[in-house]
């Protein structure tokens, strides 16, 4: 498994962000859990930090503290709105939705339905892997599968229940069955019913992830596999071999998204 920190390979290939600006990128990732919050200097990650609720003042300080001059956002829910409001006044200001250019050829049906999270993995895979076809695995709330290809078309995905709502359902749709908090099921035979229902919930979601992986690489040759979101701990080490694993994909895409932007108005 390999796990990308602060600059990852793909990095490389982006503008430095000190030919356009001084000072730095604030990006925020509102998910249906959590909100993820990062800092970028150009293309390198400086600081992270999430959040489940995220206050202006919270906002304020790290705009001041890292001297940000321009920032991103993506939402899946309406929470971000007061934090909206607050950066527009503040910094340039990009809220990514189905309207935002981004360098994909997008053939979704729906193109306003797509999560502005799927959104933002795209951009963060292509910025890890430009010109290579790849799949984007986001375990959260929900798993979500996403394949772009080396000529950056996007055809759609799929979308299956995560681990918290597999549990949730199993207790809320049934008499007796218990609700069992999710964590770690190495074992394949549960030798309680809470056992049982956990291996089923998590060795099922990996066995999914392993299904898809395997019916992706048919379809796209050469494939490189991408895992995030907040249950990624729980396969990346039992998945197979070449798989990376990168927490904070959705961040890097925002980062790039906005860094594509300033470079695009620098050109005018």
């Amino acid at each position: 498994m390999i796990r990308f920190r602060k600059k990852p390979f793909g990095f490389r290939r982006v503008f430095s962000f000190r030919t356009f600006a001084e000072g730095m990128n604030l990006v925020i990732d509102f998910g249906n859990s959590l909100i993820k919050v990062g800092i970028f200097d150009g293309v390198n990650f400086i600081y992270s930090e999430n959040h489940h609720s995220l206050s202006r003042s919270r906002v304020k300080s790290l705009l001041q503290k890292y001297n940000v001059k321009a920032a991103c956002m993506a939402s899946v829910t309406n929470d971000h709105r007061s934090v909206r409001d607050f950066l527009l006044k503040q910094v340039p200001f990009t809220e990514l939705s189905h309207k935002t250019k981004l360098p994909i050829k997008n053939y979704y049906r729906t193109p306003e339905t797509l999560g502005n999270d799927r959104r933002a993995n795209l951009a963060g895979a292509l910025s890890l892997f430009p010109k290579k076809n790849a799949l984007v695995i986001s375990a959260g709330t929900c798993i979500t599968y996403d394949a772009i290809t080396s000529a950056r078309k996007y055809f759609g995905g799929n979308i299956s229940p995560g681990l918290e709502m597999r549990l949730k359902a199993m207790h809320t749709f049934t008499a007796r069955l218990p609700l069992v908090k999710k964590e770690r099921a190495t074992y394949l035979i549960g030798r309680s019913t809470a056992e049982s229902m956990l291996t089923g919930a998590v060795r099922g979601a990996r066995l999914e992830m392993q299904g898809f992986i395997s019916e992706y690489k048919k379809k796209f040759p050469s494939l490189h596999v991408i895992l995030t979101g907040g249950d990624a701990p729980f396969f990346e080490t039992s998945l197979q071999k070449k798989i990376f694993a990168v927490p904070n994909l959705a961040l890097i895409g925002l980062n790039e998204i906005l860094n594509s932007k300033k470079k695009t108005e620098i050109k005018k």
